[in-house]
């Protein structure tokens, strides 16, 4: 008759899958012992063991592993994080794949701590090509590497940033702007390590003037001590030189196109003011899901 197996040993074994499983409430203590005897008798690992067992399924084991080697994701229904934040639900997403090689990409050619690149615009033409999403969910593959991330909604005519990552927008850039913010305007978004939010807050009769006014390079120099990565949310181009703006404020931007919507001469004309202005493009995104 085999001994039944001790919580001690679930947890220094398999502390685990198992353990993680159990405690999310994904496996019962009793299917843990059945899955723990199998992995013994065949020589298996926990994982394969549990899903022969058909205990677990391919989602359960990556959701412990990515807390074994603290690569937290979400599960839909945990968190006020809208769910076309890819990047926080489903990491393992080809989409998610594709943001992290930009992700390794802006970090060889833009973001460099020694010389003061800290932050970036995410800029494109028109409306509906992305912008949000793109930065949202870069924001996430940031902060999944461990870098301090924060995320600014700069677009104050039409914000969105409050509403992915499901936070309150009363107060945000435009009360820290005029002078009406403090420390808490920053939302930490719990369900996600090292990942915060600075919303657009309160829609303001003046937002180019506030962009404009040197509280936001000394907002951007005072978050720079706090933050390895700040990625900025822009307003599209053609509807205000909000973007332009930013832009000359960060030093640079990347561009975000969209299949069937973006024109390229249009891209090619916002790159060109870009350049005239001093902006570094760092690069551009052909987005084709936000």
């Amino acid at each position: 008759m085999n001994a039944p197996i001790s919580t001690k040993e679930l947890a220094h074994g398999e502390r685990s899958i198992g353990a993680i499983l159990i405690d999310a409430g994904r496996l019962k203590p009793e299917d843990a012992e059945k899955i723990l005897r199998l992995q013994r008798e065949g020589g298996l690992r926990f994982g394969d063991a549990a899903r022969q067992l058909g205990l677990v399924n391919e989602g359960d084991i990556q959701y412990a592993l990515s807390r074994q080697f603290d690569y937290p994701y979400l599960q839909r229904g945990e968190s006020g994080v809208a769910e076309e934040v890819v990047a926080a639900y489903d990491p393992f997403d080809p989409q998610v794949e594709a943001l992290r090689a930009l992700r390794s990409q802006l970090m060889l050619r833009w973001f460099d701590p020694e010389a003061g690149r800290r932050c970036l615009a995410v800029a494109s033409p028109a409306r509906g090509e992305g912008r949000s999403w793109v930065v949202a969910n870069l924001g996430v593959v940031f902060s999944q590497l461990g870098e301090r991330t924060l995320i600014i909604d700069a677009n104050m005519r039409n914000p969105r940033q409050h509403v992915l990552f499901g936070v309150d927008n009363r107060m945000g850039l435009s009360a820290a702007l005029s002078g009406r913010g403090d420390a808490e305007i920053v939302r930490r978004v719990s369900a996600l390590v090292d990942l915060s939010v600075l919303p657009a807050g309160a829609t303001p009769p003046n937002p180019q003037e506030l962009i404009s006014r040197p509280a936001f390079a000394a907002l951007l120099k005072q978050y720079a001590e706090d933050y390895d990565v700040i990625l900025i949310d822009t307003p599209a181009a053609s509807s205000s030189a909000d973007t332009f703006t930013v832009g000359a404020r960060v030093g640079g931007t990347l561009l975000v196109a969209r299949p069937h919507l973006t024109r390229t001469a249009a891209l090619r004309k916002l790159a060109g003011e870009f350049h005239q202005a001093g902006i570094t493009v760092v690069g551009s995104v052909l987005n084709d899901a936000g």
